[in-house]
């Protein structure tokens, strides 16, 4: 009985290293014809290009590639916080403010004909944005790039449309009194002042910036 069941081991064995002998055996040959291939490739295209020098390879020169520059997250977040920072929602504006209906304002040393000048249309409204339908900080922001782009392009005067607040709470014109907080902040606003009402009347503001 143990004599029978070492002979059937031994069998089992032998099958099994047969199988792998089988295996290797493959592989190499598989190898080998892929060798026999690739040869065959290299001399067809070798006789396809004709006679050709092969270039020095002592003098080469391995091209570098540089990875991308990571996008600074961090600093395009400081970047928005110092944005929202530079224009306070708190600035108390009211004291600066003329008390005529329209509100206007002028800039410390600028004398009162500035702005009724631009009432009269003195200066020519070069660009304008609409912040109908943004949010607080969305507004501040496109705001400040506003400006930016208009001092870019030398613009004097511009229209800010921040609407009437009818679809507000209250119908209160809470964007309209956050973009003057936000304007007599900025050292490039020279004066503003309500719109005549062919050009939004109480529901836009006209600008005038400094000059270069």
């Amino acid at each position: 009985m143990a004599a029978s069941r070492k002979l059937s081991d031994f069998a089992s064995l032998k099958k099994a290293v047969k199988k792998v002998n089988e295996e290797r055996r493959k592989q190499e040959e598989a190898r080998k014809k892929a060798e026999r291939q690739a040869q065959s490739d290299r001399e067809l295209f070798l006789n396809s290009i004709g006679d050709v020098t092969p270039l020095d390879a002592s003098d080469r020169i391995e091209p570098v590639f540089q990875a991308p520059k990571p996008i600074p997250v961090q600093r395009i977040a400081d970047e928005k916080l110092a944005l929202r920072e530079s224009l306070s929602d708190e600035f108390s504006v009211e004291s600066l403010l003329e008390t005529d209906e329209a509100l206007s304002y002028t800039r410390e040393g600028i004398g009162p004909d500035v702005v009724r000048k631009l009432r009269r249309g003195h200066w020519v409204i070069q660009d304008q944005i609409d912040l109908h339908g943004m949010r607080r900080d969305e507004a501040r922001e496109m705001i400040v790039e506003f400006l930016r782009q208009a001092a870019l392009r030398g613009i004097r005067c511009v229209r800010i449309v921040h609407g009437k607040g009818l679809g507000s709470v209250n119908n209160e014109p809470v964007l309209k009194k956050l973009v003057h907080k936000w304007l007599v902040q900025r050292s490039d606003v020279i004066a503003f002042c309500q719109a005549k009402p062919a050009d939004g009347g109480s529901g836009a503001v006209v600008v005038l910036l400094k000059g270069r």
